[in-house]
């Protein structure tokens, strides 16, 4: 008979839930949603989901259940870190954080003040962003988080 499990015990990681800032007053959440997209839709299509942080704040019972039992990304366009935050206090640490605006800086990225925007240098931060996002996916599966 092998090891016991505690229920409450995370599985492995098959799925990473992302879970990124509505940020609307400035163009690095506009960043961090089309980033976000990318990821969900083509760069990590089938290993990753994404978790509505408004709906995840409201207490949906779905959003926390995965949350609580997946490792989560969270995706903040600023400092304020509001996803972060909000998904620490609901479920648990995330396995990592991205903030857009110091990736950003420390690449040496300068994007537009207005989040309506979106010219070659913001769709540029858009990759940049999606490979950190990828980075991050990739490291939690490879670890299994969750084991």
């Amino acid at each position: 008979m092998g090891p016991a499990v505690r229920i409450e015990d995370k599985p492995r990681a098959v799925k990473v839930g992302v879970v990124p800032c509505n940020g609307e007053a400035m163009c690095e959440g506009t960043i961090t949603r089309y980033a976000c997209r990318r990821v969900l839709d083509q760069l990590r299509a089938g290993q990753t989901v994404t978790l509505c942080l408004p709906l995840f704040v409201a207490g949906d019972e779905k959003e926390k259940a995965f949350a609580t039992r997946f490792p989560t990304i969270t995706v903040d366009g600023c400092d304020k870190r509001c996803a972060a935050l909000s998904t620490e206090r609901l479920s648990g640490a995330p396995a990592r954080t991205i903030v857009v605006s110091e990736v950003l800086a420390d690449k040496g990225i300068r994007v537009a003040e207005s989040p309506r925007q979106m010219g070659d240098q913001e769709l540029a931060a858009v990759d940049v962003v999606a490979e950190e996002i990828c980075r991050a996916v990739d490291e939690i599966l490879r670890e299994g988080e969750g084991d």
